[in-house]
């Protein structure tokens, strides 16, 4: 079941203050995050059902999820390159099954730390698109 006030169930001007929808797979919805402080960070997010946790998901969406995170991972280094990609799953607020892809570069913002969630640097829905556009390039799930 979804749930009307959640960004990743409703999306619109819930997930408008943060993320920008690239595009969707069977399984994720595959999500520019706003706050691009590291090029190319993406946001992949179960979208079939409002679940909180991975552990809740059947083996079989468990594995197509992970695929679809495994996937957007590779498109965002052949995109950027990055040194590292780190991974965030956080739901203590929202409570939706989603995971941070953030590309992470030897020396610079936040090497060897822990990304920040916000920074308050919100790219336009016009820098999203292009970032989308570079990710779905990429993307071949």
């Amino acid at each position: 079941m979804k749930k009307d006030n959640c960004p990743y169930c409703a999306y619109g001007p819930y997930l408008a203050k943060f993320g920008y929808l690239a595009f969707e797979t069977e399984t994720s919805s595959v999500i520019v995050f706003k706050d691009q402080t590291h090029k190319g960070r993406m946001i992949v997010s179960y979208k079939k059902d409002h679940i909180a946790e991975i552990k809740d998901l059947q083996e079989e969406e468990r594995n197509k999820f992970m695929k679809d995170v495994s996937d957007v991972a590779n498109a965002i280094q052949e995109a950027y390159h990055p040194d590292r990609i780190n991974y965030g799953a956080y739901g203590d607020t929202l409570g939706h099954l989603h995971i941070h892809l953030c590309p992470k570069y030897k020396d610079e913002f936040e090497w060897g730390g822990t990304f920040q969630m916000n920074t308050g640097n919100l790219a336009s829905d016009e820098e999203c698109e292009k970032v989308a556009l570079e990710i779905k390039k990429y993307y071949k799930g």
